[in-house]
């Protein structure tokens, strides 16, 4: 097949640091194209891929320090547009900027939504572009938003061999981003109160500079509870592979949660609160431990310690390979080219 893959502009393909979505474009293209399939990747300039990649800025725009992202997301959807001709599917990781340009080509196009649908923002434009189909990261991600075109849920997946499976250690760790929903003050509080060092590796967006400087950085001692950043993925493997557990405290309907199928590509166990996407993603007792107060979190802390690591190991590789979210992803693209004739560009434009 001949597919598209539209990838956000706010780090490259692969993330050199922070970066979940873009991390998930590169895992599904290299599979794709390790498949046979002709990929085309449309993504920053410092991205690299086996796809051909079609660049549509020079680099990511966060590290770049650009804010606003919505310029260069048009222009690149304009390139997009202008190629639509050459694709049989267009499978758009941009959430909805696409709609309007896209509608008369909604028969070759799919949307995987990455995003928290619970916010009212964006509500309107579902029930606006009701052809537009959609892709949701777990089932849960679409509760609010059940009349939207929803056409599958396919749970992310990352190679078989990035993260290899490790021995463990005797900290905790925290990896994502500093902000109030991630709850990195009850990761703290777990890891005091289990009398376990915590290891944070997170990044500040502008933001939650006030909450972090506020609430998060009075609580680091540099001891027990230690800051350092964020890591890439030549760190990641390591980092996650040393810690007895993953501390996933998140105040918030999640709607995937990489770094929980990261941990566990480790063999270490995911401590998640039972919110959002997290009783999809964590197999209680065997993957790791769903939980609902700061108390259960310290005594799966302690139970995590005799959970067996290939289990969690294997728990992983029967679920979210990038393999796995190939397979999945092509058997909605061939269901859509064999349900709907391949549109063509309409005449207007052809003769411009």
């Amino acid at each position: 097949m001949r597919i598209a893959q539209v990838a956000p502009l706010a780090e490259a393909v692969p993330p050199k640091l922070y970066g979940g979505t873009e991390r998930v474009v590169w895992w599904l293209t290299e599979a794709l194209v390790d498949l046979g399939h002709d990929v085309t990747l449309f993504a920053s300039g410092d991205s690299v891929s086996s796809a051909k990649l079609i660049p549509c800025a020079p680099a990511g725009l966060r590290l770049c320090g650009v804010g606003d992202h919505t310029a260069s997301t048009l222009a690149m959807l304009d390139q997009v547009f202008r190629s639509a001709d050459q694709f049989d599917i267009i499978h758009f990781h941009v959430d909805l900027l696409q709609y309007p340009l896209f509608r008369g080509l909604a028969g070759k196009c799919v949307t995987t939504l990455h995003g928290r649908q619970d916010l009212p923002d964006n509500l309107p434009v579902f029930g606006a572009f009701p052809e537009m189909k959609l892709v949701s990261i777990s089932d849960n991600q679409r509760t609010p938003i059940p009349h939207a075109n929803f056409i599958s849920t396919v749970h992310h997946g990352m190679p078989l061999k990035l993260i290899p499976a490790a021995e463990g250690g005797e900290y905790l760790a925290f990896i994502g981003r500093i902000s109030p929903e991630k709850r990195p003050d009850r990761a703290i509080e777990i890891a005091k109160r289990a009398g376990m060092k915590l290891k944070i590796a997170a990044k500040v967006d502008r933001v939650d500079a006030a909450y972090f400087h506020e609430v998060i950085e009075p609580l680091i001692d540099g001891t027990q509870i230690e800051f350092i950043n964020e890591v890439g993925d030549a760190e990641k493997a390591a980092f996650l592979g040393g810690a007895r557990a993953l501390l996933f405290p998140i105040d918030w309907p999640e709607p995937f949660g990489l770094v929980m199928i990261e941990a566990m590509a480790a063999g270490t166990p995911v401590i998640a609160w039972r919110n959002g996407s997290t009783p999809e993603v964590v197999e209680h007792g065997r993957s790791g431990y769903l939980v609902e107060s700061i108390e259960e979190a310290v005594a799966a802390v302690h139970a995590a310690a005799d959970l067996p690591r290939s289990g969690v190991r294997a728990a992983f590789e029967e679920r979210f390979t990038s393999a796995r979210m190939a397979e999945d992803y092509l058997h909605l693209y061939r269901s859509l080219t064999s349900s709907h004739p391949q549109p063509t560009m309409p005449l207007v434009l052809a003769a411009a």
